[in-house]
């Protein structure tokens, strides 16, 4: 009975050693170093079992099936007979799952270079007009992607100094550059060409490329080198406008990475070229446009205007709002209110990219539109032209520049003239800068040649209107001076 206990301990160990010896072999999750909280991420081996043709490397019995790959030099493709080419092939793509030590120049200098011409010249075989690829080779080329691009990151910066992340400047940052890019750079160009190539289907690929395989690949764009993310944004662009049917899931995950940004990390690597993305799937959309994508507009692109550091990827974000407004000119009145909402107090040269994007918009802004959020939209604009700081005064009496807004301007003068006139009082009487002070002139210039009557009425009422506005200050003072009284009393 006791040796009947040993040898059923044994066969079970012996189960979970193998087990545990497949688990190693299969792709690493996308994780960070120093996280302690990460997403499990299925493997795309264990995740495609059930759906992908078996490649040599899953079959045990096979000849070149070994648990560590090895880099030795084998024939060159073209050298070889047709029918040979399929298992040389999956034979290099096994072997390049191997990874090299990039720690040290001076280890495996052999084995890198190996890799290295070996993935060049599968490179160069997808990219002729020889390559025709079947799907166990796909399989294989697919796991040997997975193998070498889904790893463990680097910590952030802030993680490894120690410093708290809110006190960091991602522009003066250095991005941290991965020392094996020699190597990964050419696997991405593998998986680019694999995807380009009119000789791989579809209907195929979808095998390989699948929900899973996507939603790692998304997961990559917190990588800190920059150019991996630009490998990053043209490979899923690529698969955005190959694969029809993971169109939708890529521009839901796009979104749930925004807001995982906004309302959990506040880490903006990757954004800018997400937007990027998502700036030519938007020139893509049909009008009338769904209310799926105006939904996404309120929920998760503006709200990426809150950001401090916005300044990364403001460019990208601007273009994509730009672009929602020239598909729809109805949506001008919500991403204009939904500026003015998210619109910075303290900080001004955020705020000058805030009046820059609002004169793109407004380029592209309808009359009929216009009109709904004139009164907001020129309140904010009259306390941008009393700013002291002069690049923000200077900015927005910059838009009198633009006709089409002057335009609009002059159709809704009887509203927007004693809004502004105002502030450019306020200006040409006390502003310290002189450009400020020279520009508030032409615009005051500008508004008693559109309407010679409606600028005496508003200076005609300009000492009322200051009358009110020292009146309002005196008891807005002598409310505090009450308030911190009985503030003094109770605590005596």
């Amino acid at each position: 009975m006791f040796n009947k206990i040993i040898k059923l301990g044994q066969k079970k160990f012996n189960k979970s050693d193998h087990q545990d010896n497949n688990n190693t072999t299969s792709g690493n999750n996308v994780v960070r170093a120093s996280r302690t909280t990460t997403a499990a991420v299925s493997s795309v081996s264990n995740g495609e079992s059930q759906t992908t043709a078996p490649s040599p490397s899953q079959t045990p019995n096979h000849p070149m099936f070994t648990s560590t790959p090895i880099l030795e030099v084998l024939p060159l493709l073209k050298d070889v007979s047709s029918s040979d080419r399929p298992l040389l092939f999956m034979k290099k793509a096994h072997m390049c799952s191997c990874h090299c030590d990039f720690s040290d120049t001076l280890i495996m200098p052999r084995e890198k270079e190996i890799k290295r011409q070996t993935l060049l010249e599968l490179v160069d075989f997808l990219h002729s007009s020889s390559g025709k690829v079947n799907e166990t080779m796909q399989s294989e080329l697919i796991r040997m992607v997975s193998a070498n691009i889904f790893r463990c990151l680097p910590p952030a910066h802030h993680e490894n100094t120690g410093a708290p992340p809110e006190g960091n400047d991602p522009e003066e940052e250095e991005p941290y550059l991965e020392p094996w890019w020699p190597h990964l750079q050419l696997v991405y160009e593998l998986l680019l060409r694999y995807v380009v190539s009119s000789e791989i289907e579809p209907k195929t690929a979808k095998i390989f490329i699948n929900h899973t395989f996507v939603s790692r690949l998304l997961d990559l764009f917190d990588s800190e080198d920059p150019r991996e993310r630009e490998y990053l944004k043209t490979v899923l662009h690529r698969i955005y406008g190959k694969f029809i049917f993971h169109r939708p899931f890529i521009r839901c995950s796009i979104y749930n990475i925004f807001y995982k940004f906004l309302y959990e990390t506040e880490r903006c690597i990757g954004i800018g070229e997400l937007l990027e993305i998502l700036g030519s799937v938007i020139n893509g959309f049909t009008v009338p446009m769904r209310e799926e994508h105006r939904l996404y507009l309120v929920k998760a692109i503006l709200p990426l205007h809150k950001s401090k550091g916005i300044s990364i990827y403001h460019q990208q974000l601007s273009y994509c709002v730009t672009q929602f407004v020239e598909k729809d000119y109805k949506l001008a009145d919500t991403v204009i209110r939904g500026l003015l909402k998210y619109w910075p107090l303290t900080n001004c040269q955020k705020e000058v990219l805030f009046l820059g994007e609002l004169e793109e918009v407004l380029d592209a802004t309808e009359p009929s539109e216009f009109q709904q959020c004139v009164v907001p939209l020129f309140t904010q604009i009259g306390k941008c032209l009393n700013s002291a700081h002069f690049q923000v005064a200077e900015r927005a009496l910059f838009l009198w520049n633009n006709e089409h807004i002057v335009g609009l301007i002059a159709q809704n003068k009887d509203v927007i003239f004693p809004i502004i006139f105002e502030a450019l009082e306020r200006n040409m009487k006390g502003h310290w800068n002189q450009a400020v002070h020279g520009l508030s002139e032409n615009v005051r210039r500008m508004f008693m040649e559109m309407d010679t009557e409606l600028f005496e009425e508003c200076e005609k009422q300009h000492p009322e209107n200051e009358a009110k506005a020292c009146e309002l200050l005196e008891q807005r003072e002598m409310t505090w001076k009450r308030l911190e009284e009985a503030a003094s009393l109770a605590a005596n």
